[in-house]
């Protein structure tokens, strides 16, 4: 069952839950030298039918989409998903960059190349899921990725524009492995 309103998080399933998510993620991304993502619908439709299947058999399970994903999970909301998210800064190292199973979540929250987000949400009362999806996806293991997109908090935002039939030649030409 999605939730309609969201009491225990002080927003309505909305715009208004989707606006807060999407203001977060910013935040945390403009603090590493990351554009702002932008809302994706298809991403979003994506997220809130995986999350619903999530809460349908009640664990954490990763789909099987080409995005990056983050997920989270709660009986009684008690800290922001993205703080728990942002929060893994504390085991990443910058002087060694790559990922780490305790970073994952973070470093795709902050991913610069990563453009677009969804979110979903589902609750039974007791329970609550919830599916962030990220266009590029994040958290790719090729040589140089995690130095050029996991920058340092203070880093400035590169306000050049990405040339977009440059960036789809190189990833087909790169093959970058998503780690999940």
């Amino acid at each position: 069952m999605v939730c309609s309103i969201l009491g225990f998080l002080g927003v309505s399933w909305n715009k208004s839950f989707e606006a807060e998510f999407l203001k977060m993620h910013n935040a945390y991304r403009s603090q590493h030298g990351a554009p702002p993502l932008t809302v994706n619908r298809t991403l979003c439709r994506s997220a809130q039918v995986w999350a619903e299947h999530l809460l349908s058999i009640k664990t954490l399970k990763h789909s099987d989409g080409s995005y990056g994903e983050n997920l989270f999970y709660t009986f009684i909301m008690q800290v922001s998903m993205l703080d728990s998210w942002y929060s893994e800064i504390k085991d990443y190292r910058f002087n060694r960059p790559g990922f780490t199973s305790g970073t994952g979540h973070f470093t795709q929250v902050i991913w610069k190349d990563t453009k677009e987000l969804g979110v979903g949400l589902a609750t039974d009362g007791a329970m609550t899921f919830v599916v962030g999806q990220y266009l590029p996806a994040g958290n790719i293991s090729n040589a140089g990725y995690f130095e050029k997109n996991v920058l340092p908090p203070g880093s400035a935002v590169d306000t050049k524009p990405i040339p977009t039939r440059m960036s789809a030649f190189l990833f087909k030409i790169a093959r970058p492995s998503v780690i999940s």
